[in-house]
């Protein structure tokens, strides 16, 4: 079974981020007067982001993307920095502006997510060799940080208004509460990247590490797509501007 997952974990996780992103599609019209229209485009755009990463399994002999062998687009890293690590972040630092009510915490996030986008750029500027190579753990926990914020800050206007009484019915709690346990889980492996290494033409690498980070990517990934499926179906549209 650990080996079927790992074998074929690409086409789970392109299974299941396609599933959420077309369910999303399928349910558009419910949502569509809501700011969970935003979250179904970032579904659509995450997905085939996740697809265009893949380019790298084509950098093999007698492929046709062979000619980035020993270059810097060896690796996807640039690609994961750009759409994943700083992209999701600011999308939602974007979108909790549009569904949180109190007028501070949507001031702290927007401070926070400029913050994080000039210290992102410039960070990366200072370390840009290292940026086709590696994943930073600064970016990595930073971001996280204002994921927490942004869903804490959430979490605390549902339970001083009346929305508690109906948070089960509610997409944006699933979403907050999905995406506070995702990164509460995947960042500390940020902390656990010496046991990879990666050099232009080359890569070092413990095993089974690099097989333990898969499955927990894995899972973590495989709880967030099915439940985001499921808020899809089951929630009902906020009446939200």
């Amino acid at each position: 079974m650990i080996d079927f997952l790992l074998n074929n974990n690409f086409y789970l996780y392109t299974i299941l981020e396609f599933s959420a992103a077309i369910t999303g599609i399928v349910y558009f019209k419910k949502y569509n007067k809501t700011p969970v229209k935003y979250f179904i485009y970032f579904l659509i755009f995450i997905a085939f982001a996740d697809l265009l990463c893949a380019y790298n399994y084509f950098i093999r002999p007698n492929k046709f993307l062979y000619f980035l062998k020993g270059t810097k687009f060896e690796k996807n890293h640039w690609w994961a920095n750009i759409y994943w690590v700083i992209g999701a972040i600011l999308f939602y630092a974007f979108y909790y502006q549009r569904i949180l009510k109190t007028a501070l915490f949507k001031k702290i996030i927007k401070t926070l997510q400029y913050a994080f986008l000039v210290f992102s750029l410039i960070y990366i500027a200072l370390h840009w060799e290292a940026f086709f190579n590696s994943f930073f753990v600064v970016l990595d926990l930073s971001g996280a940080l204002i994921i927490f914020v942004c869903t804490v800050f959430y979490f605390i206007e549902i339970l001083s208004s009346e929305k508690i009484l109906f948070f089960y019915k509610s997409i944006n709690f699933y979403i907050s509460a999905t995406i506070f346990i995702w990164w509460l889980i995947i960042s500390p492996m940020s902390f656990y990247d010496v046991y990879y290494k990666y050099e232009v033409g080359k890569s070092f690498y413990d095993q089974e590490f690099h097989d333990l980070r898969r499955l927990i990517f894995l899972f973590s990934n495989i709880f967030m797509y099915i439940t985001f499926t499921f808020a899809f179906i089951w929630c009902k549209p906020e009446n939200e501007s």
